[in-house]
């Protein structure tokens, strides 16, 4: 997938240090941002204690709507998730190594639409790998917390809201629809993908908690997950999908493969042991370990389906173990390799199965009626006084969103929030720390010069007069390094015959000029011929040509006789050989910024690396940026 693949190493220790660092400076923000709701909670909820200011209605209310069993377990559990998912963004190899080998494998087997769909997000992230991996951190664990401490009303809905929406992001761009579309779709290897469980449980958290009162609610989840379970034996069973067979034509089928391909990711060795053993085991017996694990998905489907109670807890435990046995020797655990970026989906697909049969066996107690809140308002103030927490819900029972709209109501009602509330509004400041500087960097249509920096090192500062030159241009005039004082240059040199980097490296001129915008009439884009066997001004203008600068302004490609070029070319260092194919040079990549007084301001290794639309314009961004330096 061209665009997709930065061409760095994942532990690359450039993009490694700014990555720690980028999550070390917005650590301390938000640290900074969960005291500062803190203090000015405390701060008001001491000045509203001074002033007697007491909502009973809204004490009343946090005593009497408690929180669904089946409701908590999955907004505990699947919180838990998403903070280890975020932790897990924050791995040294998650800035480069997403795209290449995270989003991109799991897209291969995917219709060519999908992987082009993939491809965009891969793209857009390799453009501002820092700001997107850092992004990714501090959402997710922003949305776990979020889930954690809003137990009730609607700031918890929202966070099953946060939940749904970021998750449906992940399963279409990280996980391309879980594999949906690709062939050899299997439950057994994290079909139809474990986002989509995080999706189902944030659209759970954000029903209302009247759906949670009777076991209809467990029936609906149970019935809808038994019929996927049953489904997917199916599939599982289906003849020619390559399942049945351990071994085919001396090479390890789907089951084993995969297990045996799970055992080679850098883990701990008695994993990798026993995940190697499991492989062996199903080339021998493919047959046999494919019909437990049809006959597992399709019993526990249907007593799912059934919603017998005393059926249904023995298939939960059922599923559970086996579901653990699947996660560690088919799924790997799904955290190990350094880009593992969830445990996969058996842990939340549990979840969900528990919850399900939480639900069917115990539902919530109804709500209390409006007198019997009135009554005991007086002792859930008292309740909450003693714990110093504060009235639960910042919304009172009357007046509804419109008194919450008011601005006069937001001091008391921020003062009378529990801890809770401030914590998940805290969560939502972190969500808006990644989100907002994500969609500026994805707005930006120029790379970050970061990969530019990772691939070929920093610039060297200097401080030095630029060695002069009169040379010819493309269109035959005479130019000289003199006749462009005032004027900032950017300076390389590119054989017109080469095949290789100097494309590149004009198109990365190109774009710089491209980028510097009205700048641009202060910059002259300068490059010098590298091939005295090609040094006529017709091979030049063919260049132009073909790379698109015939039209650019301020290109000057220059030439001259070869003892002209050999001394520009000893007098900045720059080195060729003759390659042994043909007339092309092998040659340094080089440039060089000189400012308007003619000094020498800045020397930059130039090599493009992989050449990959993210790779040319962090170059192109480079060099822009460093005419604005010059520039002032």
């Amino acid at each position: 997938m061209p665009g997709m693949n930065s061409g760095l190493n994942t532990n690359d220790p450039t993009v490694v240090a700014a990555f720690r660092l980028a999550l070390i400076h917005q650590g301390i923000l938000i640290l900074l941002l969960f005291g500062t709701l803190g203090l000015a909670w405390l701060t008001a909820r001491e000045w509203r204690r001074n002033t007697k200011a007491v909502d009973r209605s809204a004490a009343a209310a946090a005593a009497v709507a408690p929180e669904p069993t089946a409701r908590k377990v999955l907004r505990i559990g699947f919180g838990l998730l998403w903070v280890l998912d975020g932790i897990l963004q924050a791995q040294p190899g998650m800035a480069v190594g997403l795209p290449s080998q995270v989003m991109q494998p799991t897209a291969a087997a995917s219709p060519a639409w999908v992987q082009h769909l993939v491809n965009w997000a891969g793209t857009s992230w390799s453009y501002h790998p820092i700001q997107a991996a850092a992004a990714t951190v501090w959402i997710q664990v922003g949305i776990g917390l979020w889930l954690l401490v809003a137990r009730s009303g609607r700031l918890s809905q929202l966070a099953g809201l946060a939940a749904l929406g970021w998750g449906l992001i992940v399963w279409v761009f990280g996980e391309a629809f879980g594999g949906i579309f690709a062939p050899g779709l299997s439950w057994l290897t994290g079909a139809p993908g474990s986002a989509v469980c995080y999706c189902v449980a944030g659209a759970l958290v954000a029903l209302p908690l009247g759906w949670w009162h009777s076991r209809r609610a467990g029936r609906l989840l149970l019935t809808g997950f038994g019929v996927f379970l049953v489904g997917m034996a199916v599939l599982q069973a289906w003849p020619g999908r390559g399942f049945w067979q351990g071994d085919v034509r001396g090479q390890p089928g789907s089951l084993a493969s995969m297990a045996q391909s799970m055992a080679e990711v850098s883990q701990p060795r008695v994993i990798a042991s026993i995940v190697s053993d499991f492989a062996g085991l199903t080339r021998a017996h493919g047959f046999a370990v494919n019909l437990v694990a049809v006959v597992a998905l399709a019993v526990i489907g249907a007593v799912f389906i059934s919603a017998r109670r005393w059926l249904v807890r023995a298939a939960v435990i059922g599923f559970a173990v086996f579901g653990a046995a699947v996660w560690l020797l088919v799924q790997d655990i799904g955290i190990f390799g350094g880009v593992g970026t969830d445990p996969n989906s058996m842990i939340p697909m549990v979840l969900l199965a528990v919850a399900g049969y939480l639900a069917l066996t115990a539902p919530a107690a109804a709500l209390v009626t409006a007198p019997a809140a009135t009554a005991v308002a007086p002792a859930a103030e008292q309740v909450a006084e003693a714990a110093s927490i504060g009235p639960a819900p910042i919304a009172s029972a009357q007046g509804g969103w419109r008194r919450q709209l008011r601005p006069a109501s937001w001091p008391g009602a921020f003062a009378g929030a529990r801890l809770a509330t401030v914590a998940g509004l805290a969560s939502i400041g972190m969500i808006l720390f990644g989100t907002i500087p994500l969609a500026a960097a994805q707005a930006s249509t120029s790379a970050s010069p970061i990969l530019a920096e990772a691939i070929d090192g920093a610039s060297a500062p200097l401080n030095s007069r630029a060695p002069g030159f009169t040379l010819t241009d493309q269109d035959g005039r005479t130019v000289s390094l003199a006749s462009l004082h005032g004027k900032t240059i950017l300076l390389t040199f590119l054989d017109p015959v080469c095949v290789t980097d100097c494309p590149l490296i004009a198109q990365e001129f190109r774009e710089a000029g491209e980028l510097l915008g009205r700048q641009s009439s202060r910059v002259e884009l300068v490059a010098v011929n590298l091939n005295p066997l090609y040094a006529n001004v017709s091979y030049l203008r063919a260049f132009d040509q073909e790379e698109h600068l015939a039209d650019v302004p301020n290109w000057r490609y220059l030439t001259g006789t070869p003892a002209q070029l050999q001394v520009v070319w000893r007098n900045y260092g720059v080195t060729s050989q003759t390659l042994p194919a043909g007339a092309m040079l092998g040659h340094s990549d080089i440039a060089f910024v000189i400012g308007p007084t003619g000094l020498l301001q800045r020397e930059m290794d130039f090599d493009p690396g992989p050449g990959t639309t993210a790779t040319e314009s962090s170059f192109a961004t480079e060099l822009a940026q460093a005419a604005q330096q010059v520039m002032g």
